[in-house]
């Protein structure tokens, strides 16, 4: 079993940035590839999910529709490694900031991001969509707390789990900043997407990416979708979709920015993300020297009343 003072000692938690791969031991390696995810494109049509539970042999989650939402996955998890979320908020004075028609505005009005537009009823419904991940975050939690090694940094900078190795501990569930990992009912084992590391061996595009009709889901090197992102923004900005904004694009973010990273179309917590997610083994370093402080000063404090009694 790998101790937390030896992941210090071999530089393994809170590496670097720019190269996860090197720090996970890899010499020679690909570049590090993720995903970009569009939501003012996505169109819920779920084929993500499909293509995912196809390729990767998930479980079905059963058809939850609970009469508020169209959504019926509605969470990451076990058995949904990808999960495309519906929000639906009234149409409102906010929406045409989105530069997205109100009920009743002229035909022809431009509609920047206009897929999640859909008009219904006497006072209207925008509908959100975003097709939810895992992270692939660069400084990973998970990895620091697994026991037994089931998870894994791969030579393409993901992050996976091997259910073989898995013991079921569930350290890596609240580990896990986003609420990713999930244990399976049926064998208390924890899974999660791979980004579809048996598929990237061969040169392909994870299932997901390849099913996506409208290329909401890209994938590629993580350096090259940040810039591809960043223009996007800048072009949503300049049609005056000032809303739009990165999650998890930033390197400086408290998890090192994300190997999945998303444009949104409104604050992360309409979509079930949290706004400022922190890894939560970042103070583990400080934590341990002071437990050895505190070690040490008891054991002083020991030494120091022997003597003391001896005299």
């Amino acid at each position: 079993m790998t101790l937390f003072s030896d992941l210090f000692s071999e530089g393994r938690l809170w590496g670097r940035l720019d190269d996860v791969q090197h720090d996970a031991g890899y010499e020679d390696h690909p570049p590090r590839v993720g995903f970009f995810t569009d939501t003012s494109v996505c169109i819920g049509c779920k084929a993500c999910e499909v293509a995912c539970k196809e390729w990767n042999d998930v479980p079905e989650d059963g058809y939850l529709l609970t009469g508020m939402s169209y959504d019926n996955t509605q969470a990451l998890g076990a058995s949904t490694w990808r999960h495309v979320a519906f929000v639906e908020k009234p149409l409102d004075v906010a929406v045409t900031d989105l530069g997205m028609p109100s009920v009743g505005a002229p035909a022809g009005e431009e509609q920047a991001g206009g897929d999640q537009a859909t008009p219904s009823g006497a006072d209207g419904v925008r509908w959100l969509m975003s097709s939810d991940v895992c992270k692939h975050c660069t400084h990973a939690a998970c990895l620091d707390v697994c026991p037994t090694g089931a998870l894994f940094r791969t030579e393409f900078g993901t992050v996976v789990v091997q259910p073989d190795v898995c013991n079921g501990c569930g350290y890596c569930v609240p580990a896990c900043p986003y609420g990713v990992i999930d244990l399976r009912k049926e064998d208390g084992r924890a899974f999660k997407c791979t980004l579809c590391y048996d598929r990237l061996k061969e040169g392909q595009k994870p299932a997901c990416a390849q099913a996506c009709p409208t290329e909401s889901i890209q994938f590629g090197e993580l350096s090259e979708l940040r810039e591809r992102a960043d223009l996007r923004l800048a072009e949503l900005h300049d049609k005056g979709v000032d809303v739009a904004r990165l999650y998890g694009r930033d390197p400086e973010d408290g998890v090192g920015g994300d190997g999945a990273f998303f444009l949104l179309l409104d604050e992360p917590e309409v979509y079930g993300l949290p706004p400022d997610p922190v890894v939560t083994t970042r103070d583990l370093g400080t934590i341990w020297k002071h437990v050895g402080a505190a070690a040490v000063t008891l054991a002083g404090l020991g030494v120091a009343s022997f003597w003391g009694r001896r005299r």
